[in-house]
């Protein structure tokens, strides 16, 4: 059984190496900088299983990629969680299965990653 593919998007590259160390023994990961760079990634051939997205973001902001991605048929179906340290949401009003603050706990991350995967 091959493992399931996490996109991490953040701006802050210390916050994307912190969440690769997370979770790299148990995910495959592919990351992006900023909102276009996942909105590509996540319509490529290979998308990711899962999305890691902040809401913070210079240019395009975590929303506006959640709102493209769940408007976009060919990439409704992959899971979005938001991250975020400054800013808390109701996950679901946007189109996420969840929020998670920052610094993220390791445990809260798998369950939410968890749940958002099964089927």
């Amino acid at each position: 059984m091959s493992k399931k593919t996490i996109l991490v998007v953040d701006d802050d590259p210390g916050n994307i190496d912190l969440l690769v160390g997370m979770l790299k023994n148990r995910f495959s990961i592919k990351a992006a900088r900023n909102g276009l760079i996942a909105l590509k990634i996540s319509r490529s051939a290979d998308p990711p299983d899962l999305v890691l997205l902040d809401i913070l973001m210079p240019e395009m902001d975590g929303y506006s990629v959640c709102r493209q991605l769940k408007d976009d048929p060919s990439t409704s179906a992959i899971p979005v969680i938001f991250l975020s340290g400054e800013v808390e949401v109701q996950a679901d009003q946007h189109g996420a299965a969840a929020y998670l603050p920052k610094p993220v706990d390791l445990e809260k991350l798998m369950s939410a990653i968890e749940a958002a995967l099964m089927p």
